[in-house]
């Protein structure tokens, strides 16, 4: 009985040590020195209507930057291009971000946002400002983030009153393993009519341990409406891409403790916010 509770004791206290050398790799990585980190990422692919026999081709980038300051307190600042071309006549976005927001590393991360985005093609000028609340809580490996907006979307002298919603969950397989799911939701009033755009996306990222260069793939669906209309506009969207980051030790500590807000990257250009 003796050597028994011995064995016993023995086997609880090793299986409690390989349990936290099992948790070490996330849980250690959490809380660490305020630093400025960002990455630039690439991406290329293509985007198919249904309905529609033509492929066309997509790509684009983004760069983003988070500044610490004062213990807590970020601002991020985004930069994006994206670009469909191929069947059709080229449509181009750009758009800049400012995100300003307090982070407890091991609970939660919440302020606002504003974004400006300029799109379109020859002969029409449209632009998108949109401005709201936006939040992250962390539970372990897995991140929850929310965002609301209100804005307006002009096309030439024409104005059309905006808002959003958006939900985003991040799970963290290993620490550089990241996958991502996407709902989004954005209505435009054009002089009392509506235009409903509802957007889903997943994505997976790694990246290479010991090195700031990840690569990634995603898929979003996209679908819009009308509401005096029975028809609608249906996109699926592929894409494989490339980023390079600085200031990070993996994607897990970025996501805490770095660049970690954005904003969705529709189907289609136009909507963009």
């Amino acid at each position: 009985m003796y050597r028994f509770s011995i064995l016993a004791v023995s086997l609880i206290a090793a299986t409690s040590a390989h349990a936290a050398d099992a948790l070490q790799p996330l849980a250690t990585e959490t809380v660490v020195t305020p630093r400025v980190s960002g990455y630039g990422e690439l991406y290329l692919g293509g985007l198919r209507f249904v309905d529609d026999d033509h492929t066309n081709r997509v790509g684009g980038g983004a760069v983003r930057v988070n500044i610490p300051f004062a213990q807590r307190w970020n601002l991020q600042g985004d930069l994006t291009y994206d670009r469909i071309w191929g069947h059709y006549s080229p449509l181009d976005g750009t758009s800049g971000t400012i995100h300003g927001y307090y982070r407890d590393p091991d609970r939660f991360a919440a302020g606002l946002f504003a974004a400006y985005t300029s799109f379109g093609e020859s002969g029409v000028t449209v632009n998108n400002h949109a401005v709201g609340p936006e939040a992250q809580l962390y539970f372990g490996k897995l991140t929850l983030y929310g965002q609301a907006s209100v804005g307006q979307l002009t096309i030439n002298d024409f104005h059309g009153d905006q808002w959003g919603l958006r939900a985003v969950a991040r799970y963290f397989v290993r620490k550089n393993l990241r996958l991502d799911a996407e709902l989004d939701f954005n209505r435009t009033d054009y002089d009392g009519t509506n235009e409903d755009v509802v957007g889903a996306a997943v994505q997976a990222m790694y990246r290479f341990d010991e090195t700031p260069w990840s690569v990634f793939g995603r898929y979003e669906f996209e679908r819009r409406k009308f509401e005096t209309s029975t028809q609608d506009t249906r996109a699926n969207k592929v894409v494989i891409g490339l980023r390079a980051s600085f200031g990070s030790d993996s994607l897990f500590d970025e996501d805490r403790n770095g660049t970690t807000m954005d904003t969705y990257r529709p189907a289609s250009v136009i909507n963009t916010k």
